[in-house]
């Protein structure tokens, strides 16, 4: 019997879970089709602009991803002191860059005086928009629809595109994020369609070994910034959060690298099991936040 979504993630039992959506009938979001000889490449990039995206505007971190053939993996945080620390007009702006939002937000947003039954329906509205803005629900949904009808509008097709609703697991310890960082940013690299850390394409690792080789190349958060001509504003990306111990993790992975243990990854049988073998205790890492990000945020990965 399945549960309710709300029972499944629960921000004040864990900020972490671990969520993977796949392809319906395992139909090609990326890659390429050996039998129609289509390449799908670009559509990774879709989905990385996409999350980053949305984490700029949601009150929801990417602390890892891999995007594969047909589904994707995301480890998400929902960053619950940034949600209590919006206010009203810092939510009505963020949601409007979703959605239409509503003339009463407008009127507010414009300084025009609002009757009685329009603030209470504003205050109904803050509330709502409130909420979903740190539900993984809602940010999975913005982020699936759009890649769906991109998807459907260029095979010049209709219907489903996924399978179903996403699913997600929650992380509820450090040992669990860190494994669960393996297991994503090893993906590539057990499905044989990457031989190293630093050649597995829209992955967070080669993100963060890419930032880790560039110390210039920033993972900091990007600001909206409004259009003085359109007075609109423009949608950045906020990237991977930082925490204290992500060097010490990435060296991790490039010493297993190194000693050839991606082989004995790639071809076991559990790749969990196997994943456990080269993450024990002995290797956590300091999940705290770095001193520079806006809020207390926390790295790992499904």
């Amino acid at each position: 019997m399945t549960s309710a979504r709300r029972q499944l993630i629960d921000a004040n039992a864990t900020p972490f879970y671990h969520v993977i959506n796949r392809c319906v009938r395992r139909a090609f979001l990326c890659g390429e089709d050996k039998l129609s000889g289509r390449s799908y490449e670009h559509r990774r990039g879709w989905i990385v602009d996409k999350i980053k995206a949305l984490s700029a505007i949601f009150c929801i971190d990417i602390c890892a991803y891999a995007v594969m053939n047909n589904h994707y993996h995301l480890v998400l945080k929902i960053d619950v002191d940034k949600a209590k620390s919006l206010t009203q007009k810092d939510i009505i702006s963020r949601w409007c860059q979703i959605t239409k939002g509503h003339a009463v937000a407008t009127k507010y947003m414009n300084g025009d005086t609002l009757i009685d039954g329009e603030r209470i329906l504003l205050d109904e509205l803050i509330t709502e928009w409130h909420e979903r803005l740190s539900s993984i629900s809602w940010f999975m949904r913005c982020l699936n629809e759009e890649i769906a009808r991109k998807a459907n509008r260029e095979d010049e097709c209709k219907g489903a595109f996924w399978e179903g609703r996403f699913k997600s697991q929650a992380l509820l310890d450090e040992q669990a994020l860190l494994a669960c960082m393996m297991y994503v940013d090893l993906n590539p690299i057990r499905a044989g369609i990457a031989d190293s850390l630093q050649s597995s394409d829209f992955t967070s690792i080669q993100e963060r070994i890419n930032s880790l080789n560039s110390p210039n190349r920033s993972l900091a958060i990007s600001t909206p910034q409004t259009d003085s001509s359109t007075n609109q504003a423009h949608i950045h990306h906020k990237s991977l959060v930082q925490f204290d111990g992500a060097k010490r993790y990435i060296l991790k992975l490039l010493t297993t690298q190194r000693l050839g243990l991606f082989l004995f990854i790639r071809n076991g049988d559990n790749f969990a099991q196997n994943i456990a073998c080269i993450c024990p205790k002995a290797c956590c890492v300091s999940l705290k936040p770095t001193a520079n990000n806006d809020a207390k945020q926390v790295s790992h990965g499904d």
